[in-house]
């Protein structure tokens, strides 16, 4: 896979991340109970903010790109491991698409 093609595919899941992350921010500030999602609204809040970075980073061909990413693999797991702890379904979604995006970013670092 060329490193057009990989930043390609590593830019559009930290994107799709970015929005779940925001959606799932949103959503727990709505939930009743918002003391018990503290956790999860501030790495939802900080993950969209690293995938925006990292995307930005990829589209300019950054020479940082790579361990930007790897900092946006480490930023992902946290994000998906707290939002796992929950049922909602805005979190479940928000934890497959960082654990995807981790995967995919993983790749890249290592072969860019």
């Amino acid at each position: 896979m060329t490193n057009e093609l990989q930043y390609k595919d590593c830019i559009e899941a930290c994107l799709q991340t970015m929005n779940a992350c925001n959606v799932c921010y949103v959503s727990c500030l709505k939930e009743y109970d918002i003391a018990l999602l503290r956790e999860c609204i501030t790495l939802t809040r900080e993950c969209a903010d690293f995938c925006s970075f990292a995307a930005e980073a990829m589209t300019r061909m950054s020479p940082y790109a790579s361990e930007i990413c790897s900092l946006c693999v480490k930023m992902c797991e946290a994000c998906a491991d707290e939002c796992k702890k929950h049922t909602q379904e805005h979190c479940q979604e928000c934890a497959e698409l960082c654990r995807r995006c981790a995967n995919v970013c993983r790749e890249m670092c290592c072969v860019a």
